[in-house]
């Protein structure tokens, strides 16, 4: 029977959640694996494939605890999770994802999420930390809180996540140069000017310091902008 918390209005009282999953062919797998696993407590109400349709399913759904991996397509866990929280200040956002760097972590948790946890940690954990979310508590997977608390704590890494600085327009624009797309293509897709692709290329390398068009794909890949 799934768990009931005071505070939700759902029809039943469950504690409802949507995740996301790469890929089409992985839409089964996912909904079955996240089901059998989370059932006991909680009511799996939607899986999505990228960043733009979580926000979409988000709003229409309204789901308790949002599960999300830090790369997908469209916008990325981090930037989605920003969107959130400028609709909805109180959602409640577990990340379950491979990266296990420290800055990865940091950057999930100065977004809001609540949770983060290890793809390759023990499935228990990520039912603890949708248990924790729900609840409105923070768990980090064991293998890298130590690590995380120290960097809070010593405000290690405060503030140095240039990537936050984009604007939408200018991470849409960078992962399509980083796919290999010239202005003129990402112009075309975007229906904008050629000229108005180069000026979001040119002042985004002008605001990070950056002088030549590779340093600028290297920074996408480092700070995950180019995650698809």
């Amino acid at each position: 029977m799934a768990k009931r918390y005071p505070y939700c209005d759902k029809a039943g009282g469950w504690l409802s959640m949507i995740t996301f999953c790469r890929k089409a062919d992985e839409y089964r797998i996912v909904a079955e694996g996240l089901q059998k696993l989370l059932e006991p407590e909680f009511e799996l109400i939607g899986i999505v494939g990228d960043g733009f349709a979580l926000l979409e399913a988000a709003a229409e759904k309204k789901p308790d605890v949002i599960v999300t991996d830090i790369s997908m397509p469209g916008l990325n866990g981090v930037e989605a999770l920003e969107e959130l929280k400028k609709n909805n200040p109180d959602v409640h956002v577990v990340c379950l994802t491979m990266h296990r760097e420290l800055v990865d972590a940091r950057r999930a948790l100065d977004a809001g999420a609540l949770g983060y946890v290890l793809k390759h940690s023990a499935p228990e954990e990520l039912v603890m930390a949708v248990r924790a979310a729900a609840e409105g508590r923070t768990f980090i997977t064991p293998a890298i809180a130590g690590e995380v608390l120290q960097s809070i704590q010593s405000g290690d890494l405060a503030g140095t996540d240039p990537a936050r600085k984009l604007t939408l327009r200018q991470r849409e624009i960078l992962r399509l140069l980083v796919d290999g797309y010239s202005a003129k293509e990402i112009a075309k897709r975007l229906k904008i000017s050629p000229r108005t692709v180069e000026f979001h290329k040119y002042s985004t390398m002008d605001m990070l310091g950056l002088s030549t068009s590779a340093e600028l794909i290297r920074f996408a890949l480092k700070y995950h902008v180019a995650d698809s």
